[in-house]
């Protein structure tokens, strides 16, 4: 087939020259001249004379634990002078009794004396609240300690209030342990109860309430509720299951005939008004919703006592 191409193509298909042979760099493998291997003893001459007090340099983790261990220490000699100067039973501020008294914390910094009385005052009857400020800033730290007139109006206090909504956030409840838990410490002196603090976010605790979070039953909102609330509440949700079980009935019937009329009519109208129904239906029912939505969340400043 090639010798019937032209001389002009053949020289396209022309073999290409051999490459030169060109001599190696490097030595043969049996040539090379390679290093001498020798023992260990021709490098003992070099230990002798060398510096005994030579310290090795710092590495960046050693520096880590090294400051993280002075700061320990410096933080636990702080702890140990101010223990020697705490004494709860002996503050000029607290003057309510200890067994009915509340510990309130995680509180709003916005929270006032008169909304924690409010929230407060459906368990019982409210004696005195302090909220605990800054000596020099007069601003408050989030945390309160209210006395009840009761010491069971305390406990239920204690026992249905822990993780209840104030304000956007949700608090912690107990008992005041200064004064009736013998040797309690507070946190800033080493002490206090909770895992919020313990290292960093991996391992602090995340939820609200004294409870893990998954074994903590679901708590009530801060906002008062009656029990005319109540019954108006559970006869509405009586309603709209009534209303929605029709509905279904209605819808489930609607659907069968058009089913079984839709091989003879074709069916184009029925559909559509049927989707005109349902839509105008369902706005309803949404606007409903909400209107009882909004009716549930009153807060303090629309309940009246």
């Amino acid at each position: 087939m090639s010798a019937l191409l032209p001389p002009q193509l053949l020289k396209l298909f022309a073999a290409r020259p051999p490459l030169a042979h060109l001599p190696p760099v490097d030595s043969e493998p049996g040539k090379r001249n390679l290093p001498k291997f020798t023992g260990l003893a021709d490098y003992l001459e070099k230990c002798k004379g060398h510096d005994p007090d030579f310290k090795p340099t710092e590495t960046w983790q050693e520096k880590k634990e090294r400051l993280k261990q002075e700061a320990k220490a410096k933080s636990e000699a702080i702890i140990a002078k101010n223990i020697v100067n705490w004494d709860p039973k002996s503050d000029p501020n607290v003057k309510s009794e200890p067994y009915k008294t509340l510990f309130v914390a995680r509180l709003n910094y916005d929270t006032t004396e008169k909304t924690l009385k409010r929230a407060f005052e459906e368990f019982g009857t409210v004696k005195s609240i302090r909220m605990v400020k800054d000596i020099n800033s007069g601003k408050p730290k989030g945390y309160a300690f209210i006395e009840f007139k009761h010491e069971e109006d305390m406990k239920i206090a204690y026992r249905e209030t822990d993780g209840m909504k104030i304000d956007g956030r949700r608090i912690l409840v107990d008992c005041e342990r200064g004064r009736t838990v013998k040797g309690w410490r507070p946190r800033r002196l080493g002490g206090g109860l909770g895992g919020t603090r313990i290292g960093g976010p991996s391992v602090n605790t995340r939820f609200s309430g004294r409870e893990a979070a998954n074994d903590r039953p679901v708590r009530r909102e801060s906002h008062h509720v009656s029990s005319h609330d109540r019954y108006e509440s559970r006869s509405r949700d009586h309603r709209d299951d009534r209303r929605s079980s029709s509905h279904r009935d209605e819808r489930s019937s609607r659907r069968d005939d058009r089913h079984r009329s839709g091989s003879r009519h074709g069916g184009y109208d029925d559909d559509r008004d049927y989707k005109r129904e349902e839509s105008s239906r369902s706005s309803r029912h949404h606007e409903e919703r909400s209107s009882r939505h909004r009716d549930n969340l009153r807060s303090y400043d629309d309940v009246h006592y």
